[in-house]
């Protein structure tokens, strides 16, 4: 009778130090972001080069790449000022909200993922050569949603209606070679 105690004993604290690690590894997984950002050097691998459309160069060339060091400027620190906010744009959460994608991230500025869905897990080839499986991996299908998170009335420079088609042109690029 000792003995088949025991073994249920046994059995019941297994179950529950098992069923208390399992919360714990879904909570984590709960709290952990959908997807991890890899940052546009590790995009513009893949994504330049004329046969590749010139991707990389054409975002280089744009605002959204120098978006984090124009917190540094004259405009930003008026921003600042009308707003009453202490301290510089760059380390302000309100500004780096649209000014870069993510923390590690910050001297890229507005980069790739910012429209494109972070891309852990879509930036592999073999899931990049199926776009179905990249969406499913959570690139982003549509930019324009990327766009309107920042380019909208909440911003404090925001300047009436986004207009994604004539703004898209100041940015537009393709995997398609030039």
């Amino acid at each position: 009778m000792k003995k088949l105690l025991l073994v249920a004993l046994a059995l019941v604290v297994t179950i529950a130090f098992t069923t208390s690690a399992l919360a714990e590894e879904k909570a984590a997984k709960d709290a952990a972001p959908a997807h991890a950002f890899v940052g546009a050097k590790k995009c513009s691998m893949c994504h330049k080069g004329p046969a590749k459309g010139e991707i990389a160069e054409t975002w280089a060339k744009t605002a959204h790449a120098n978006a984090f060091k124009r917190l540094s400027g004259e405009e930003s620190a008026a921003v600042m000022k009308t707003l009453k906010l202490e301290g510089t744009a760059q380390d302000n959460p309100q500004c780096l909200s649209c000014h870069v994608i993510n923390a590690e991230l910050k001297d890229e500025g507005v980069g790739c993922e910012a429209c494109h869905g972070a891309g852990a897990d879509y930036s592999p080839m073999k899931v990049m050569k199926d776009h179905d499986a990249s969406v499913a991996a959570g690139m982003t299908a549509d930019p324009k949603k990327g766009c309107v998170t920042c380019h909208n009335e909440k911003s404090p420079t925001h300047k009436g209606e986004f207009k994604f088609d004539e703004m898209w042109a100041k940015v537009a690029h393709s995997k398609k070679a030039k």
